[in-house]
């Protein structure tokens, strides 16, 4: 257990840093420069300008941060899936052995 337990809070990606740093602007209007969290970096899972993106900061240095989670927008379309769209019902011929 941590001595403190880590803050989270919602944000926007504002800037892309070298090395893998980017520069978040808070929901209550504080920036401040965050890293990639070891997960995100495994899945490699993207962050760009513009993500909103869940940040943990400790409570001893509130300018410095970690990306935990980028947050899927659904788009503005009909389509809802978030993917590209799919053909109608196209099916598959089934083989025969």
């Amino acid at each position: 257990m941590a001595k403190e337990e880590l803050l989270e809070f919602e944000g926007v990606v504002t800037e892309i840093l070298p090395e893998a740093r980017y520069r978040v602007r808070l929901t209550n209007d504080h920036e401040i420069i965050a890293y990639t969290a070891g997960r995100m970096k495994k899945n490699r899972i993207r962050t760009l300008a513009g993500d909103r993106v869940t940040v943990e900061v400790s409570p001893y240095d509130l300018h410095k941060g970690r990306l935990v989670f980028r947050h899927k927008d659904t788009p503005s379309g009909g389509d809802q899936s978030g993917g590209p769209p799919r053909g109608g019902n196209q099916r598959r011929p089934q083989r025969r052995f």
